[in-house]
């Protein structure tokens, strides 16, 4: 069975607030994170909304010699990184047996068009020496690692929009199976950005909708693209016995995790859901659990009609149809827009403190009721509920699939 392990620390930063208590407090009042595109001129492009981290001010997290050296999704993944630290209550801890698996799904991509505009507009003699370690994936993990003196397993997980969940679930088996006692791990992201607003508009991924209050609708008839959005958010997991040890506060504990692929199309999911449920299976095998027990899903709930159908497909295919028209399901994507790489993580805070506060999150914009959507999707307000199990979805381009489950702590 292996060590039961507990969230212990949660650091959000995120379109919708900073920090544990902005952060639910933003989720639920049902905020809307999103808003006009203000980084850059979106004048041109064929989309003009996004979820941004607003007031933002790395200052407050890095000194300015490492803020010029590095990425801003590495600004947000230290910042979520020393929040949730600071959430756990800064637990002492060998260095060796601390674990750091931290995700992005695309990097430091603002550092890669900056150093190209000024190869081309000043030579090559002019690229910075830090655009590499900038805009590597793994330069949030590394960094997270040098802050914190850990030394134990470190690694960073890509598999596009299931990169946070996949961070989480992989940081997860390694506590639990006792290579490390406690695990830093999360995921950032910083892509939005006028290349990659028009590269997701062109593959029709993105909403067409001007409107803020109802661009990002999961679920609803009317949805028609997600909303880029950016931001962070880290998790303390431990050792359930060494949280107990030390007093630590605990939100729930993780009681599993799984992952598949759906073996269909580069980027659209399987409109049956076949892969996205057998992660659903398999996150619940992984807990020991039937489906039965599951009371919340906060849903990958992309608002495209692609994945928003197939997911609901998924969770019948896995849950069985009685259980899944009876369990609440929310997304949170709803108010903070798509966060990529960082989607998984925040998602898994989500979560977590569903089961820890009683109280389930919104899908906000939710108007009309789709046929191929037919499952309770909490809409519009916060739903007060005892959550004793729930699972987080998160499903990414090339069919990638992951699945954490938490249950109360007891």
């Amino acid at each position: 069975m292996g060590e039961r392990v507990v969230v212990t620390g949660i650091g959000p930063v995120t379109p919708v607030g900073t920090g544990v208590e902005e952060f639910w407090t933003g989720l639920t009042a049902g905020r809307n994170g999103i808003g006009p595109i203000e980084r850059f001129d979106a004048s041109d492009l064929p989309v003009h909304l996004a979820g941004d981290v607003r007031d933002f001010d790395p200052s407050a997290w890095m000194d300015a010699k490492e803020i010029r050296r590095t990425d801003r999704f590495v600004h947000y993944a230290i910042a979520s990184a020393k929040l949730a630290w600071q959430d756990a209550g800064t637990p002492e801890i060998p260095s060796e047996r601390a674990a750091i698996v931290f995700s992005t799904g695309i990097g430091g991509i603002e550092t890669l068009l900056r150093q190209h505009s000024v190869l081309l507009e000043k030579g090559p003699g002019r690229v910075s020496p830090f655009m590499v370690p900038a805009l590597m994936a793994n330069a949030a993990a590394g960094h997270i690692a040098m802050i914190f003196g850990f030394t134990g397993p470190n690694f960073c997980t890509v598999s596009a929009c299931a990169s946070g969940a996949h961070a989480v679930g992989e940081g997860f088996r390694m506590v639990r199976d006792g290579l490390a006692d406690l695990a830093l791990v999360g995921g950032s992201e910083a892509a939005t950005l006028p290349l990659t607003v028009a590269a997701f508009a062109q593959m029709t991924a993105l909403t067409k909708n001007t409107d803020p209050e109802t661009a990002s609708r999961p679920f609803d008839a009317g949805r028609d693209g997600f909303v880029l959005s950016e931001g962070a958010c880290a998790l303390v997991i431990e050792r359930a016995d060494r949280a107990e040890a030390r007093g630590a506060r605990v939100y729930a504990e993780v009681a599993g995790y799984g992952a598949s692929d759906d073996a269909f199309h580069i980027t659209a999911p399987d409109p049956k859901g076949t892969g996205a449920a057998i992660a659903i299976r398999r996150a619940l095998e992984d807990a020991g659990e039937e489906p039965s027990v599951v009371d919340y899903v906060n849903a990958h709930g992309t608002s495209t009609q692609l994945n928003d159908a197939g997911e609901t497909a998924a969770l019948k295919a896995a849950l069985g149809d009685e259980v899944a028209h009876r369990v609440a399901v929310s997304s949170t994507k709803s108010m903070t827009g798509h966060m990529l790489g960082a989607a998984g993580a925040v998602e898994a805070a989500a979560s977590v403190l569903a089961i820890q506060r009683g109280v389930i999150p919104p899908t906000i914009h939710y108007e009309t009721p789709d046929p191929d959507c037919d499952l309770d999707y909490v809409p519009n307000e916060a739903r007060v509920a005892e959550v004793d199990f729930a699972i987080s979805d998160s499903f990414g381009f090339g069919g990638q699939n992951a699945v954490v489950a938490f249950r109360r702590a007891g």
